[in-house]
């Protein structure tokens, strides 16, 4: 596609790396197959190069962004199967992110939607607060219909189908160590998965262990960044990758870590992404790069740690790929291998690259869509006449669970479970 920037604005490294994107697109229109929002909607601006043509126009021309370009860049979940399926290389990715963090510095949103914002990011990415917050929940439960009859209050009738009728017994952080000898990690603490999903956690410190890891949890980590980079505030994201930066680099730069093992793909989409965040910081460009590097979903990481065989028990498993590990990290194989190397029979729905809706908070900003999207994605699971759904994202677990009639878990405590470990607590009551 043909740019016209301006030499002063290429001079910006985000602008010019916009405009590397922009310039690659060849209008093949590949990734309209596979958005899921044209899929559902059918217009060319809420597909990939729909979009990319409102954000050239925007960012080329400099101008405030329109109520119409700021709804088609909203609707986009992030999903980067577009990136999956592009023969140009586009970086879509980096394009929106840029996209995203130039509307928020030049559009102003309605009071409820700033409003809701503020909430999503001063709540969830601080475990004690959202854990505060979801003990009220229950309360609140009787007007989620209500809620969802007017459009303005249907994004809180979503974060009230999200929200727990019991919170889980929380599980603090703790150093497992076994001297085996096989080597060291460092395991993602996370934000809302230890108040959502705490088993998750402990179902990876024992696969780590169980392979011979020494498994260490960084004092000072906090969120990602993912929450609010999406949601383009640029200067809290960098903020949070600087401070697990600060929290890992004494073990990276002491005696050392094998890995950073992320149990939520989407947040190891994020922290992939910290060496290009951080690329023109003097002062943590070179950490950020190194973090990134070691940054390792734990399916990549246990398919090649000698993960003992397992009893299955003869379990048939729908394997939903989160979009931020099949697309985001291209991680597309070693999940499927090891549960069947388990001992599970594994089996892939129909338009498996298709996201489910939850993408961050996209099932909350975006409702609707994100209902129809997670409502097509189980009745496709639905059709595998599962045993369990495994997914390795508490986002999709989490919506799915919501719509599915089976236990939703995490790959993780599948593997546990047949290797060992307990049952995972949405299958210990069922008799298979």
């Amino acid at each position: 596609m043909q740019t016209n920037f301006t030499e002063n604005q290429l001079r910006d490294p985000a602008m010019a790396s916009s405009e590397s994107a922009i310039r690659k697109c060849v209008h093949c229109g590949f990734c309209t197959a596979t958005c899921p929002t044209y899929v559902l909607l059918g217009d060319e601006l809420d597909s990939p190069r729909g979009r990319i043509y409102l954000m050239k126009d925007m960012l080329e021309g400099q101008r405030k962004p329109t109520a119409e370009i700021v709804r088609h860049v909203d609707r986009c979940l992030s999903c980067l199967a577009c990136m999956t399926t592009c023969p140009s290389d586009v970086n879509y990715m980096h394009l929106v992110d840029h996209a995203r963090t130039y509307i928020a510095e030049n559009y102003t949103r309605s009071w409820a939607q700033r409003a809701l914002r503020n909430l999503l990011a001063g709540i969830l990415p601080y475990p004690a607060r959202f854990r505060f917050v979801a003990r009220f929940a229950p309360f609140a439960m009787p007007l989620r219909g209500l809620f969802g009859r007017v459009n303005a209050l249907k994004p809180l009738a979503a974060m009230l189908a999200i929200a727990p009728r019991k919170l889980p017994k929380t599980m603090p952080p703790r150093n497992s160590r076994v001297g085996a000898g096989a080597g060291r990690v460092a395991l993602l603490q996370g934000c809302v998965e230890p108040v959502l999903k705490p088993e998750y956690r402990a179902a990876a410190v024992r696969l780590l262990n169980r392979t011979g890891y020494d498994v260490l949890f960084a004092h000072g980590e906090g969120c990602c960044g993912a929450l609010v980079h999406h949601m383009g505030r640029e200067m809290a994201s960098h903020a949070a990758a600087r401070r697990n930066i600060d929290a890992w680099w004494p073990m990276i730069s002491g005696e050392g870590l094998d890995a950073i093992i992320i149990a939520a793909s989407g947040c190891g989409s994020t922290i992939k992404n910290y060496g290009f965040m951080l690329r023109d910081d003097p002062d943590y460009a070179h950490k950020a790069a190194r973090v990134s590097e070691l940054a390792t979903d734990i399916s990549q990481f246990l398919i090649n740690a000698g993960l003992p065989p397992g009893n299955g028990r003869n379990l048939t498993i729908a394997y939903h790929a989160a979009c931020s590990l099949q697309h985001g990290q291209k991680v597309t194989e070693a999940p499927k291998q090891l549960l069947k190397n388990a001992g599970y029979i594994v089996r892939v729905p129909n338009e498996a690259h298709l996201c489910c809706g939850s993408a961050g908070t996209y099932n909350i900003l975006q409702p609707e869509i994100a209902g129809q999207l997670g409502d097509r994605k189980a009745a496709n699971i639905a059709r595998l006449n599962p045993d369990v759904v495994a997914t390795g994202n508490i986002g999709c677990s989490i919506h799915l669970g919501q719509r599915m009639g089976i236990p939703v878990v995490h790959i993780i405590e599948l593997l546990d479970w047949a290797t060992g470990g307990p049952a995972p607590a949405a299958v210990s009551d069922i008799q298979f």
